[in-house]
């Protein structure tokens, strides 16, 4: 199932009304309140894991997965896991629609984001992302070894590093060519054999009545808007993360082919559930 890709045409989405916006206040404060809530907490147990794990999270993480899980639940959306995330040392690659995403992936499993830097500096969302311990990155050259090393540390450390490799979201009905550069981390001597990546697809089923691209965040759609348009339904939506087979580093001679395998892997998933019925 596709539709031809046009990053500026949008659902029409029907305003609020009534009922609606009395559900849209509960949910909202459901919302804040569970997200900074467990922020706070999340930063006063860092404080004290810190000191004595260093890189190591192993508590804190499940706050995030906590927090995560429940928001979706407020938001109206059933989660509905296929598949297993993998065990051992390695990164995740995902398809992108949706600022919901982050709440999906993080409600399975521990994974730490590669975000670009600009988000570090975004109000609310760039407090949260620095303490779940998002890798930031920057598009300067200068600075790829720094990057490079960042990643092999964090890795070598058992985080779960995930990214979204088409570079951009989505309207949730396909799946973009995936950019190869950030595969380039993953073929140094130190990591190559010793780490795998997971794809990993994530598919949005609209509420009934709905546009199928209604859980898509892309183009210009405006954040505000967005969040009050997935509140309001009293209808609940799903979204599905299927977990592929895993797939080792050193069975690939570059990025590039590791980078095809990968989105071949994640458009074979997310076409599979899309056109398979609603569960």
């Amino acid at each position: 199932m596709s539709t031809p890709w046009d990053k500026g045409s949008h659902p029409d989405v029907p305003r609020p009304k009534g009922i609606d916006f009395i559900r849209i206040i509960l949910r909202a404060a459901g919302l804040i309140a569970l997200v900074f809530g467990g922020l706070v907490v999340l930063v006063v147990l860092r404080l004290i894991e810190r000191p004595f794990c260093g890189e190591n999270r192993p508590i804190t993480p499940h706050i995030t997965q906590f927090v995560c899980r429940n928001a979706l639940r407020i938001a109206g959306l059933k989660l509905r896991v296929t598949g297993t995330p993998m065990q051992g040392r390695g990164a995740v690659v995902a398809n992108h629609s949706s600022w919901l995403d982050i709440f999906a992936l993080n409600a399975v499993k521990r994974v730490y984001f590669v975000s670009k830097s600009e988000v570090a500096a975004w109000p609310g969302i760039g407090w949260l992302a620095r303490a779940t311990g998002t890798v930031f990155i920057e598009r300067n050259p200068a600075r790829a070894r720094m990057q490079t090393q960042l990643f092999r540390d964090r890795l070598l450390a058992g985080h779960k590093l995930l990214f979204f490799p088409e570079g951009t979201s989505t309207d949730g009905l396909q799946v973009l060519p995936f950019k190869t550069t950030l595969f380039e981390a993953f073929f140094t001597p130190d990591l190559r054999g010793r780490i795998a990546v997971q794809p990993v697809a994530v598919i949005y089923r609209a509420p009934a009545g709905r546009d199928a691209r209604f859980y898509g965040w892309w183009g210009s759609m405006e954040f505000g808007a967005h969040v009050l348009a997935v509140l309001a339904p009293a209808t609940a939506g799903a979204v599905e993360v299927v977990y592929c087979t895993p797939l080792p580093v050193a069975d690939f001679d570059n990025r590039k082919t590791l980078a095809a395998a990968c989105e071949a892997a994640v458009r074979r998933a997310h076409t599979e559930m899309l056109d398979a019925p609603a569960g």
